[in-house]
């Protein structure tokens, strides 16, 4: 017996079991509860370190998860703004683009209307222009013809009629007579035919009008003709000057 206790020892020291472990293996039952209860301790005492390492080992996975997700959204932020920066560069050069053509629209719009207008002016003033010949051959006729008799008379009114007609049609247009006579000479507003030496009227009055001249609105539609006014002496001096060349 005794040698089969040392041969125990022998092994639990080789086998460096702790002292609790030989008491149990040389007693009977109460050293084999003993064993269980330091094997359950034994057993928290690793459960609890593997917990505490198993938590240090997860929180900076944890750490590196989240910097890693920070670092994510910091990205997708950073690329969101810089869209929105583009989107607005684009828009002020848009806006600027559609405010460009808007102007140069309106420019055009008013180019055109001017053109147009213009235009219209051109036309109508060309159209009066031809019409103007024929008032002035019912003007010279109702100044040459003198009627005799009543037929006469009667032609004589009723080309008067359409003369009336035609004369109130060119002022609905906006015709309006000159009326030179006594007027100063204006090379804006008359055209001057004739020359007569007087000393009745200054130099450079108009003395008669030979072809009536028209405004259209406030413009000149056709210069008047007219016959102006000239002092004796050029009429007195022309001979002298020819005699002189000629003893010369």
């Amino acid at each position: 017996m005794m040698d089969e206790n040392k041969q125990i020892n022998n092994t639990s020291q080789q086998l460096g079991e702790p002292t609790e472990v030989k008491q149990a293996m040389k007693s009977d039952s109460p050293a084999q509860i003993n064993f269980n209860e330091s094997g359950s301790e034994v057993t928290e005492q690793v459960a609890a370190q593997t917990n505490v390492s198993g938590t240090a080992t997860f929180n900076p996975e944890n750490g590196g998860t989240a910097t890693e997700k920070t670092g994510v959204e910091t990205a997708a932020l950073a690329e969101l703004t810089q869209q929105i920066e583009s989107l607005k560069t684009q828009l002020e050069e848009r806006s600027t683009q559609y405010m460009r053509i808007a102007a140069d629209f309106e420019n055009y719009r008013k180019r055109t209307s001017k053109e147009k207008e213009e235009l219209e002016a051109l036309m109508k003033r060309n159209t009066i222009l031809e019409l103007l010949p024929v008032v002035d051959n019912f003007e010279r006729a109702r100044s040459h013809l003198k009627p005799q008799s009543d037929g006469e008379m009667t032609m004589h009114k009723s080309y008067q009629g359409v003369y009336k007609q035609l004369v109130d049609s060119l002022k609905r247009l906006g015709v309006a007579p000159m009326r030179p006579e006594g007027e100063e000479f204006d090379p804006n507003l008359h055209e001057a035919v004739m020359r007569e030496p007087t000393d009745e009227h200054p130099e450079g009055r108009v003395l008669e009008e030979l072809v009536r001249g028209y405004y259209l609105g406030d413009r000149v539609l056709r210069h008047a003709m007219v016959k102006v006014a000239a002092p004796k002496e050029d009429t007195l001096s022309a001979p002298e000057d020819q005699s002189s060349q000629a003893f010369s």
